[in-house]
């Protein structure tokens, strides 16, 4: 999840392309880098069809204890494929210089869950087995470990194929607006900007700054000291 911040640190193991310059500040950050609104109303929709169908599945168990372990093993799954649907996250890693700022990204999630769901497969299966043979009538309950299991294998397999890693950089130097948003501790820096394109024309940009909520006062703090030129205001910033 993103409150559950990385321990590893990535700084050094970064692929910098500006490592000639020094950097004036450096941080990382596990974070949600998307408009949360959405997601969060996306999920509390899910979350009341996972409870119906959690209690659909609670009626194919002949006794109240039985119930209870089915439907609440059938919420739990649910729940756990729809928040990782809607509740993504990403590691962004920051590097300023002076004059150059660059930002690594990429999303861990896929690795976690598939190691969350096979480790769950392989402790719930040996449970299950043993309700089985209790009573037949659960046999329905394995399918449960046995979609984890799937899963698990299936995320593993797309990560292989896949490399998610995003790397962008910008002159933050040019910055003339300093935008910050507390509740969710992002900073926007907006620039003018100018498209490699003929007949182009500059245009605004903004770059979001996410970090966290102890050292947002710090980062504030820097960056008004490197730009003294850039207004600064506070209030919600519209994270694409």
């Amino acid at each position: 999840m993103w409150f559950i911040q990385p321990k590893q640190d990535y700084i050094p193991e970064i692929p910098w392309k500006h490592t000639d310059e020094p950097a004036i500040m450096a941080w990382q950050i596990r974070a949600r880098n998307y408009n949360t609104f959405v997601t969060n109303t996306i999920l509390f929709v899910l979350t009341l069809i996972n409870i119906g169908a959690a209690y659909a599945m609670s009626l194919l168990a002949e006794t109240l204890f039985f119930s209870f372990l089915v439907g609440g093993g059938a919420f739990l799954f649910f729940m756990l494929i729809s928040m990782s649907v809607t509740h993504d996250t990403t590691i962004l890693v920051y590097r300023f210089t002076e004059t150059l700022a660059e930002e690594y990204s990429w999303k861990p999630q896929a690795a976690a869950a598939a190691s969350f769901l096979k480790w769950s497969a392989i402790i719930l299966l040996p449970i299950v087995g043993v309700l089985i043979l209790m009573d037949p009538s659960l046999v329905i309950a394995g399918i449960g470990p046995l979609g984890m299991g799937l899963m698990a294998w299936m995320m593993g397999t797309q990560q292989a194929k896949q490399s998610n890693s995003r790397h962008e950089e910008w002159t933050w130097e040019k910055t003339e607006h300093i935008k910050v948003w507390r509740k969710r501790s992002i900073i926007a820096l907006t620039y003018q900007w100018k498209p490699f394109s003929k007949n182009s024309y500059y245009r605004p940009r903004t770059h979001f700054i996410f970090c966290r909520a102890d050292e947002l006062d710090e980062r504030i703090q820097l960056f008004k000291e490197h730009l003294p030129d850039a207004e600064y205001e506070e209030g919600k910033v519209n994270v694409l």
